[in-house]
């Protein structure tokens, strides 16, 4: 679910899903030319090992990690402050540091970096649930302090209501299956290992088992039969779901496993997932989607209290992004003859420049059905007890962990369908992903593509990592200190778990801000930050250097 002014927590592979991988790599890995004998690259060497050893000998924890830690472990965090014993699946966790390290293993062929890899990949199975996807977190410490978790620091994040309760499943939000899904199935690929292959199929069945018969997906799996209503809202995990692209990343992890094992029941699944796409698309003149669609009716639905009832401006784009890329692949022009609908619906919705409240983004959030008008949401009070969440027509004092407003590239869209409407379908449908073919491998790379690593402290960065110039690597280099991490203001923090909030709204107004009161355990930023270990900055620095001592062959 999207967080603090829309920054994107999915991570791995540039683009709309299968881009990368429409197109096979001539060479698995660089062969790593380089005999060490260049000073520098002996350097990086050096001190990717001596950092990797850092994260792997004192961070990790049964080969996990969380998102941040303060530099004397006495607290940690992954999107909510962690407990010693847990490890966070949501990116950028535990499977993106497994991502990184098996992207080390091609660039150096030290077995190092794939033993780290292993490591993480038996904490990932050691927190994969029965039904074979994973949760935001796992707790090592075992069922009562994982409850304990969600009864205290969970249960008492106001704007984090996906962690108000503890629902013993698995999730699909944010990418966190998908890439534990990908690194198991990489880490498999990579020597076949038998130990690898039972968790790998438990994965696929999970997304293959919790498909509707309709193609779309549910947030959560399998289903609970007491799930509660949240803050008078009904259980919207079991609804169909577009929301942080989790039908595109289920799409994008099948593509893998039909591209790479020739799994046809991938393949079939796929073809139900395009379909839809197809059948949620609204009517005209709203020709748009929600970020959930009603499983029968097909109609958007609300998610949690400040998601509600509504089409939703930027899932509708990435929804045509695609619609466009489905096209591409079967040459079926079901699949666009829709679009002119679709980005007439976004340009009538678009604010002009004197009503924009964020410059650039002229695109509401969240759009009422039937009126066109933008739903905003405002909260009042100060805590998760006394505080609520609720939308009205009014532009001033919105939330501002949940962008109320988008910047979307429609002109791009529109450049890119009429490209594509011309096209030859038959050429389209030669050079298809859903082609099997005997010759593809995945990159080489996961971690240097267009990743978001942010852990909500520093800006890491997102985008393809660039080859850094010597000038960057021997900044990087010396920028490692003397325990073998790379210092980072922690400029996101939480209220240490105090207890459950009054019932009284604290003093102040919080309409506006990331955190409520005291009681709050909801993560925010701090001008005084300390200095502590961040798993983002340690990602996105070691993806630069093992660039920089990659051959490129």
């Amino acid at each position: 679910m999207t967080i603090m002014q829309n920054a994107s927590r999915r991570a791995l592979l540039a683009g709309a899903s299968g881009a990368v991988l429409t197109s096979a790599c001539t060479s698995f890995f660089s062969t790593g030319n380089d005999t060490g004998d260049n000073a520098l690259k002996r350097e990086t060497r050096a001190a990717m090992k001596r950092a990797a050893r850092f994260m792997r000998e004192r961070v990790a924890y049964r080969g996990g990690y969380v998102w941040s830690y303060a530099s004397d472990f006495s607290r940690r965090w992954g999107e909510m402050e962690a407990f010693p014993t847990m490890i966070w699946i949501q990116p950028p966790g535990t499977a993106t540091v497994g991502h990184l390290y098996l992207d080390c293993f091609h660039a150096t062929r030290d077995e190092f970096y794939y033993q780290a890899a292993m490591e993480v990949a038996d904490g990932l199975i050691a927190a994969q649930h029965p039904a074979g996807g994973w949760n935001y977190l796992h707790d090592f410490g075992g069922e009562e302090s994982t409850r304990r978790w969600y009864d205290t620091i969970g249960k008492n994040g106001w704007r984090l209501e996906e962690f108000h309760h503890y629902y013993g499943n698995a999730t699909f939000d944010d990418a966190g299956t998908s890439e534990a899904s990908q690194f198991l199935l990489r880490m498999y690929l990579e020597r076949r290992s038998s130990r690898l292959r039972a968790p790998l199929e438990r994965a696929v069945n999970f997304v293959l088992d919790s498909q509707y018969d309709n193609g779309g997906w549910p947030q959560r799996f399998p289903f609970v039969a007491d799930a509660p209503a949240l803050h008078g809202h009904p259980d919207y995990t079991r609804y169909v779901t577009f929301n942080d692209d989790v039908a595109g990343e289920n799409i994008k992890f099948l593509l893998m496993v039909y591209q790479t094992l020739g799994d046809e029941r991938a393949l079939a699944a796929i073809r139900r997932a395009m379909n839809v796409f197809v059948a949620t698309q609204q009517p005209a003149p709203q020709a748009g989607w929600g970020l959930q669609h009603h499983n029968e009716t097909l109609a958007p639905i609300g998610a949690r209290s400040y998601e509600p009832d509504a089409l939703t401006t930027h899932t509708t784009a990435n929804n045509i992004g695609q619609m466009l890329n489905f096209f591409e692949w079967t040459g079926e022009r079901r699949f666009i003859e829709r679009i002119p609908e679709a980005l007439a619906w976004l340009d009538s919705v678009r604010l002009r420049d004197d009503q924009v409240r964020i410059a650039g983004r002229h695109y509401p959030t969240f759009i009422e059905v039937g009126t066109n008008r933008a739903r905003i949401n405002h909260r009042r009070g100060s805590n998760v007890v006394n505080g609520e969440y609720y939308w009205d027509y009014n532009p001033e004092k919105p939330i501002m962990h949940y962008s109320q407003w988008r910047n979307l590239d429609v002109d791009a869209l529109r450049a890119r369908y009429e490209r594509l409407r011309g096209a030859d379908a038959g050429q389209m449908q030669t050079n298809s992903p859903l082609n099997a073919r005997r010759d593809f491998q995945l990159p080489p790379y996961f971690t240097t593509q267009n990743i978001e690593v942010s852990d909500l402290n520093s800006n890491v960065g997102s985008g393809a990592v660039q080859r850094p110039t010597p000038q960057r690597v021997r900044e990087l280099v010396s920028g490692l200190n003397e325990d073998g991490y790379w210092p980072t203001p922690l400029t996101a923090t939480s209220n240490p778990y105090i207890g459950e909030g009054s019932s009284t709204p604290a003093p102040g107004d919080f309409s506006q801000t990331l955190v409520g009161d005291i009681s709050d355990t909801s993560p925010h930023t701090t001008d005084h930050p300390a200095t502590g270990i961040s798993t983002g900055a340690f990602i996105q620095n070691m993806s630069a250097l093992l660039l920089s001592i990659d051959s490129g062959d």
